[in-house]
């Protein structure tokens, strides 16, 4: 059987093990570092997961992440309101604004279609797109999302569904690996799939 160490450490690591991309190894090397550190260093730790916690929401209009809401972004007058960017997750957006080549609004989804995982077009933020497009203002909706399974499925869908409203309907150009994430792409490659987004 294997050896676990006792209590409040064990407790640590098995939390840090469950946060994505952090396996058991990784989290007892975070937990050690922690048991290391001065006071003031844990503290401030603590203090920033709970400052998080009370104070970052969702925005209600677009579905980023903000402290309040509306965020920035849609509160921004010199954004272009004709056209929306549609990305599966809030960090997407960050990956697509280093590139300042978008000065349109966002719209997350908060995911993407994927039945194995039973998430379906009912799981995301799909009927608040739609009404986002209801007054007419929106002319054109790039898909960026991830270019694997899960994200084609999506565009698929969105193109569908969103092709007989008469708003037209890109998505980004090539240059994405496909079965990479968004997040992981450079500003260079991003900047150029947006240059050379083409239509649905």
């Amino acid at each position: 059987m294997a050896l676990a160490y006792d209590g409040a450490i064990q407790n640590l690591i098995d939390a840090f093990s469950r946060l994505p991309g952090i396996g058991p190894k990784g989290a007892q090397r975070i937990a050690f570092y922690l048991l290391g550190a001065s006071d003031d260093e844990a503290q401030a730790l603590a203090d920033a997961i709970s400052e998080v916690k009370a104070k970052v929401r969702f925005c209600e209009v677009c579905g980023n992440v903000c402290e309040t809401s509306p965020c920035p972004v849609c509160m921004d007058p010199r954004r272009d309101r004709t056209v929306i960017c549609v990305v599966e997750e809030p960090r997407d957006v960050m990956s697509i604004e280093r590139t300042r080549e978008f000065r349109g609004l966002y719209h997350v989804l908060g995911g993407a279609i994927n039945p194995m995982a039973n998430v379906g077009p009912a799981d995301l933020r799909i009927p608040q797109l739609l009404e986002r497009l209801k007054d007419g203002t929106v002319t054109e909706i790039i898909l960026a999302l991830d270019p694997n399974i899960e994200g084609e499925a999506t565009s698929t869908y969105l193109g569908r569904l969103l092709g007989p409203l008469g708003v037209k309907v890109t998505r980004l150009a090539s240059g994405l690996p496909v079965g990479s994430d968004l997040e992981y792409a450079d500003e260079i490659t991003l900047g150029r799939a947006l240059a050379g987004r083409r239509e649905v």
